[in-house]
């Protein structure tokens, strides 16, 4: 701590005797000053962060396809002497194979009827809205001594 001059007592000073011409004793006192130095929290500025969640509607264009089956049934009534497939393909078509045994005086396989089946493909575009989310930061510096 630092005094002022009126609080300066006689306990600052160092005499010093200096001799002169009459041999007579002059004091001449000798002042040191001394600093103390003090720290302090000093505010210089804010900061303001704030975030906010902004939606935004987009358009999605997206190609959908779906099959749909196709069943014919064709009657045929035929005897056969050795079973056809089971399942057979031909192209597109899947066929399957309706067989009976009849009795006749001997036992022959009649072919029924074949279940050719086809499968159609169609594709649409379907337009959907949805709302997608986006957040967003804005910090802002303040001046020391604004409010925020």
């Amino acid at each position: 701590m630092q005094k002022d001059d009126s609080q300066i007592g006689n306990e600052d000073f160092q005499d010093v005797p200096l001799k002169t011409r009459n041999s007579e004793d002059i004091r001449i006192p000798v002042i040191q000053e001394e600093v103390i130095v003090e720290k302090k929290l000093v505010e210089t500025g804010r900061v303001l962060i704030a975030k906010k969640i902004v939606e935004e509607t987009s358009i999605i264009n997206q190609q959908l396809s779906s099959e749909q089956v196709k069943i014919d049934r064709k009657e045929i009534n035929q005897y056969v002497d050795i079973a056809p497939a089971a399942v057979r393909q031909e192209g597109d078509v899947t066929i399957i194979s309706v067989l009976k045994e009849v009795l006749v005086v001997e036992k022959k396989l009649m072919l029924v009827e074949e279940i050719h089946i086809t499968k159609q493909k169609t594709e649409v575009t379907e337009h959907r809205e949805i709302t997608l989310r986006n957040e967003q930061v804005d910090v802002t510096r303040r001046a020391s001594g604004t409010e925020i």
